[in-house]
């Protein structure tokens, strides 16, 4: 059944903590979450364990499962690096994008308008993320890609928290000006694009976490 599946508390999960009713640092306790759905403890820590991959909880052994609560710092470190990081690969890309790397983005980008259009806030971030770690895939890059996907997964709960739907909006937007570039071979064009799209992007969240999430 659908309401059994890890993916299901999967999507619960990250939305209460999308929405605040599950607030960083909060504890998870792995016999109440598996009543409230009515499943094994299994089927929880297996939930558990996947939303430890998006970096949206940590794990420890000794002390169980919180939610998890980056630092500001951590942020724009992360930014910082993501914008050395992506100026090359947007280089590397154009210098080898084919035909069907192109098409790959191109369809991507159709993904992000959908769910725009459906406002399903976690999918809209990780598919908007996901933009980034596709590029450095198509480069056949995969320790690049791997890098990218880490630093993305860092800053996942600050922009499922933080990032309005406006901002969402506008870095679609400035994904698609940016694969045009990449389609056109104006390298000098997307460099400056990507430097442009990554900073907005961090100058539209509310790095404060007392200000809580807006829509």
């Amino acid at each position: 059944m659908e309401k059994t599946s890890t993916r299901f508390i999967v999507d619960a999960l990250t939305r209460a903590i999308v929405e605040h009713r599950l607030l960083p640092g909060a504890k998870l306790v792995e016999q109440k979450l598996a009543d409230q759905f009515g499943v094994s403890r299994t089927l929880v820590r297996q939930a558990l364990y996947q939303l430890s991959q998006n970096r949206l909880i940590t794990l420890s052994p000794a002390r169980g499962a919180f939610v998890a609560a980056p630092s500001v710092d951590e942020a724009r470190q992360v930014f910082a690096v993501r914008r050395m990081l992506e100026a090359g690969l947007v280089r590397s890309l154009i210098n080898s994008a084919t035909p069907a790397d192109l098409q790959a983005l191109e369809q991507h980008i159709a993904l992000e308008r959908a769910a725009l259009q459906r406002g399903d806030v976690a999918d809209r971030t990780a598919l908007l993320g996901d933009f980034h770690v596709l590029m450095a895939q198509r480069t056949g890059n995969t320790v690049l890609a791997e890098a990218l996907s880490d630093l993305i997964s860092r800053g996942a709960l600050i922009m499922l928290m933080y990032q309005t739907s406006s901002a969402a909006e506008h870095s679609h937007e400035e994904h698609l000006a940016i694969f045009q570039a990449i389609q056109q071979r104006d390298s000098e064009k997307a460099v400056a694009l990507m430097e442009r799209h990554l900073l907005h992007v961090e100058q539209s969240l509310s790095l404060d976490p007392q200000s809580g999430p807006r829509a």
